[in-house]
């Protein structure tokens, strides 16, 4: 496994992250959601990712009982705030009072006394961004939370916040959370710029576009059997939108590359992924170890630019680049 900086800051992290969205607690039992964190530490990767609202707090409860015994410092430990957690108007959003509670609740589930990094998982309208900083600034002198990060925010709510951060001494934002994947590059004309300008790292979700750019779903064919785009519970909502024949067809013709390149089309997605120097590190999913062992192989792989520029010549017809679109989806966790 290799390592990278998340950002600009001292912290390493692991290039491949295990998150656990829509698995833990939801897709799959507990018994095999730890045998996932297991294979996952197996393999070198020590950063994890969740979130408070995943599987309605129970994903932060798996992860943290998965990981408990296992030694705090050799790991990192990444969740989110802002969708609702309960039935009251404060149990959402990013004002003071839900992240500071929020903040405890996430602690308590995840069996520890800090979080490496604690991140807005969107961008909220109703609260003023002073606020919101000020108190996760305030967790960090605490101690409670050791780096801030966001997730989906366009690039002129980073730079807000990096402007807010710098004249009130706050600590500033280390990371973002996006989308991005072979057919989703819709942070390069904005965010990816102001990022490597402002030493901020990229930690990439559906990296393999909910399963798509693994090739098993095919063209004029039914999603195979206990697939993603099958279980309502595991994502098949996400995933629809990548199920037109125009994508399917396209995505079939990036197996010869992979082919002559010696590897997966999964790993040469993974590892596509990975050569954009502003990506810190890419969120792998699973609901079995051996797919999480897989995907690790992506780790340290470098694809030459004739590789790169095949990819480009089959997908360019269907590629998402434009930051609009983002906002679409950044209205759901």
């Amino acid at each position: 496994m290799e390592f990278r900086h998340l950002g600009k800051s001292g912290l390493m992290i692991s290039e491949i992250a295990y998150g656990n969205w829509i698995t833990h607690g939801s897709q799959v039992e507990a018994e095999a959601a730890h045998a996932c964190v297991r294979a996952a530490l197996d393999v070198g990767i020590t950063t994890f990712d969740t979130a408070d609202v995943y599987a309605g707090t129970r994903a932060e409860t798996v992860l943290g009982e998965a990981l408990a015994g296992v030694r705090r410092e050799s790991y990192e430990l990444f969740t989110k705030v802002f969708w609702p957690t309960g039935p009251g108007p404060n149990d959402r959003g990013l004002s003071r009072k839900h992240i500071i509670e929020s903040c405890n609740a996430s602690l308590r589930r995840l069996q520890t006394d800090h979080i490496d990094l604690y991140q807005a998982h969107r961008y909220d309208v109703e609260t003023p961004l002073e606020e919101t900083l000020r108190a996760f600034d305030d967790l960090v002198r605490q101690g409670k939370v050791m780096y801030i990060g966001v997730s989906e925010w366009t690039a002129a709510q980073i730079a807000d916040a990096l402007r807010i951060a710098d004249e009130m001494g706050f600590d500033r934002i280390v990371s973002n959370q996006p989308q991005y994947n072979m057919l989703w590059r819709v942070i390069e004309p904005e965010v990816v710029p102001l990022s490597e300008q402002e030493g901020i790292g990229q930690i990439v979700f559906s990296p393999l576009a909910q399963g798509i750019l693994t090739g098993k779903y095919a063209p004029g064919q039914p999603p195979p059997a206990g697939s993603r785009a099958t279980d309502e519970k595991g994502g098949a909502n996400f995933i629809s939108r990548w199920l037109s024949d125009d994508v399917l067809t396209a995505v079939q013709q990036l197996k010869p590359i992979a082919d002559d390149a010696g590897m997966s089309l999964a790993k040469m997605s993974l590892a596509w992924v990975l050569q954009n120097s502003n990506v810190s590190a890419a969120i792998i999913g699973a609901s079995r170890p051996e797919q999480v062992v897989s995907n690790a192989e992506a780790s340290g792989v470098l694809l030459d630019a004739e590789i790169m520029k095949r990819i480009d010549e089959v997908l360019d017809p269907i590629v998402e680049r434009d930051p609009g679109q983002a906002q679409q989806l950044a209205k759901r966790p």
